[in-house]
């Protein structure tokens, strides 16, 4: 027998973060809305705001597509790379 895992939506996540940084326990949210301290700590650390240095307010989830686009992005420059190369080798051979 499979053990079914509730599964919670982003806005609820982002809403119990919010309510965190309104001020209420960890214990109160869970007993609240019944759902455990682990996740309840695991979605904190994802959705709490962060402020840069510039000022800018943002998540570690946005910083984790960021980077993942960034990897992204590098690849496919690379690869650019490697083509313009290969093309401008054969120019010279003509």
């Amino acid at each position: 027998m499979t053990k079914q895992y509730k599964q919670y939506d982003e806005d609820f996540k982002k809403t119990i973060v919010d309510l965190y940084e309104s001020g209420k326990s960890i214990s109160d949210l869970s007993r609240e809305y019944g759902v455990g301290h682990t996740n309840i700590r695991n979605w904190i650390n994802k959705y709490k705001p962060i402020t840069t240095s510039t000022g800018e307010i943002t998540n570690n989830d946005e910083i984790l597509k960021l980077r993942k686009e960034l990897r992204q992005i590098q690849m496919e420059n690379e690869i650019l790379k490697k083509a313009v190369a290969i093309f401008s080798k054969e120019q010279k051979i003509k």
